[in-house]
């Protein structure tokens, strides 16, 4: 499983519903300006003020989802890169060993 690509997938997911939302609230504001629950000025408000805490709290959405994504991935026993990148310079390290073993062997 590629942990970037859920990532991504889950963020646009949540553009996605934002958007949707966004077009929502504009929508209901409009009508409400139409029959005359609001006036223009208060539906621009009232939407502005619902986007920036739809922003605000799609941040703390996306971290949260970062956080247990990586802990998901550590119970499952996946590495991380850096773990992996470790490990590749150990393995490169003993390829060398047994060749420079093997070289000294024919001589």
């Amino acid at each position: 499983m590629d942990s970037n690509n859920l990532l991504k997938q889950l963020l646009m997911i949540g553009i996605g519903t934002t958007s949707l939302v966004a077009e929502k609230l504009r929508e209901v504001s409009e009508e409400w300006v139409r029959d005359g629950k609001l006036n223009p000025d208060q539906a621009k408000t009232f939407v502005d003020d619902l986007m920036k805490q739809l922003k605000s709290e799609q941040g703390n959405w996306e971290t949260q989802m970062q956080r247990q994504l990586r802990n998901a991935l550590q119970d499952l026993g996946v590495p991380r890169q850096s773990e992996m990148d470790e490990l590749r310079g150990r393995l490169d390290r003993l390829e060398r060993q047994v060749r420079d073993l093997e070289n000294r062997l024919w001589r």
